[in-house]
């Protein structure tokens, strides 16, 4: 009867052991997903932002495309 109580006793120290272990976990991984989440957040910012950029810049390169595509089938013209 004495082995079943320290037998009892052992896996209760054992089973204590692991569920502090375990709630340590869960708060790292917890604090570990609100990092993630910012890093994204931040990347998706910046992506849209290089998104913005690369619009304006095609929007102001077509038009001077087409401005050197029209000087060029004049200057054939004249010649």
């Amino acid at each position: 009867m004495i082995w079943a109580q320290v037998l009892v006793i052992i896996l209760s120290v054992f089973l204590a052991v692991f569920l502090l272990l375990a709630i340590v976990l869960a708060i790292k991984l917890i604090k570990l997903t609100r990092q993630i989440k910012r890093v994204t957040d931040v990347a998706e910012r910046t992506a849209v932002k290089f998104e913005t950029i690369a619009g304006n810049v095609a929007a102001v390169t077509s038009p001077m495309a087409l401005l050197k595509i029209i000087t060029r089938f004049i200057k054939r013209a004249k010649k």
